[in-house]
């Protein structure tokens, strides 16, 4: 089951400059603070900062779709054209993220929570 965008990370250079930036336009501190991740969470909604985004390819933020079965959706957006950008990974207590870029360029992210 896909259950929509639940999480948008944006890679940033300044890590301490963006949760300063972000705790002021969200109004909350953030639940994780790590010098990797910062992330803040606004009722459903995870915003997260991340300091190596760049280095890992990201040109601006990421929209991640929330789904039941990652692998499954994975092969579903292959099966219709889009190429992997990131494989399948584990980001810390059995949360998996994986990325593809469609047709037109535009980044796809998929998440599974434990």
């Amino acid at each position: 089951m896909n259950q929509g965008i639940k999480t948008v990370i944006y890679p940033v250079k300044d890590i301490i400059q963006a949760k300063t930036l972000f705790s002021k336009l969200l109004g909350v501190e953030p639940y994780m603070d790590e010098a990797y991740y910062v992330g803040f969470r606004v009722g459903d909604q995870d915003i997260g900062l991340d300091p190596n985004g760049h280095k890992q390819g990201m040109t601006g933020p990421i929209g991640y779709y929330h789904v039941d079965d990652i692998k499954k959706n994975l092969q579903n957006l292959l099966d219709a054209g889009a190429q992997i950008q990131q494989e399948v990974k584990d980001v810390g207590g059995g949360k998996l993220i994986a990325t593809v870029q469609d047709g037109s360029g535009n980044i796809i992210g998929l998440i599974q929570l434990p």
